[in-house]
């Protein structure tokens, strides 16, 4: 029996699947979705494994992710879906795309490239392995632990996304923090695709970000020579919450 990946479904009409970045989860994209919703589409905003609300496993690379969005489309009999991923999701569904090209409708990857990039989270990694529970009574407690290590604001409340009270009312993280620790190599690694992908492909990408380069174009045609590459203005890394909504105009245009 194969464990089938958690998912939020908002809407109906044509299918838009919608996978989130590294230590995030679904609820990151609720609000866009929401208005994908709104404008005839049936959103699946899903959960990765090791994130949010989806089965935990000690195997983690995007050969295997691109599989759970495969089994995960199978369970809900979509023959075909759009497809949005974000930073690590965007990894997931450049691979998908290039595995199973024949299931997607149109492609849409969010400040992120089909190369390696070398770990850089582990600051974050860190600061949430620091984490003392037992003094946490309070979403504020967690904060002001996270607050010694990491001065950003919005990354901190981010991560406090997976902050969640546990059957015994003490506080957990969603996230398994143990594996994601562990596997911050693979985290990075590029699509393991030779294949390409021939369908409509847009690339969106933040304008204070250093993700996507001008120097990334040419890999990005290899796997997806239909791809345009856009961007959006006063955004960093985390390009759909910072400006969301010329992140949804822009999206939209391309989708429908």
């Amino acid at each position: 029996m194969s464990r089938i990946l958690y998912s939020n479904l908002i809407g109906t009409g044509k299918p838009l699947c919608i996978l989130h970045g590294f230590l995030g989860m679904s609820d990151n994209w609720k609000t866009l979705g929401s208005r994908y919703a709104e404008n005839g589409f049936e959103v699946h905003l899903i959960d990765q494994r090791n994130h949010g609300r989806s089965f935990w496993s000690e195997d983690f690379n995007y050969d295997l992710l691109a599989q759970d969005l495969l089994n995960y489309l199978n369970d809900k009999n979509i023959e075909k879906t759009a497809l949005i991923g974000h930073s690590m999701g965007g990894k997931t569904v450049m691979q998908f795309a290039c595995t199973y090209p024949q299931r997607v409708e149109k492609l849409l990857v969010a400040d992120i490239a089909p190369r390696f990039y070398p770990p850089h989270h582990q600051d974050i990694i860190n600061a949430l392995n620091q984490l003392n529970f037992e003094l946490i009574n309070t979403r504020s407690d967690a904060d002001n632990q996270l607050k010694k290590h990491l001065k950003n604001f919005g990354v901190r409340q981010f991560l406090l996304k997976n902050l969640y009270r546990t059957k015994d009312n003490t506080f957990g993280l969603r996230m398994n923090l143990a594996i994601l620790s562990e596997k911050m190599e693979e985290i990075g690694e590029n699509i393991s695709s030779s294949e390409s992908f021939s369908g409509s492909t847009l690339f969106l990408k933040g304008s204070r970000s250093e993700y996507v380069s001008d120097s990334d174009t040419p890999q990005i045609k290899r796997h997806f020579p239909k791809a345009q590459i856009e961007v959006i203005d006063n955004a960093g890394h985390w390009l759909h919450a910072e400006n969301p909504d010329q992140f949804f105009e822009k999206s939209f245009r391309f989708l429908k």
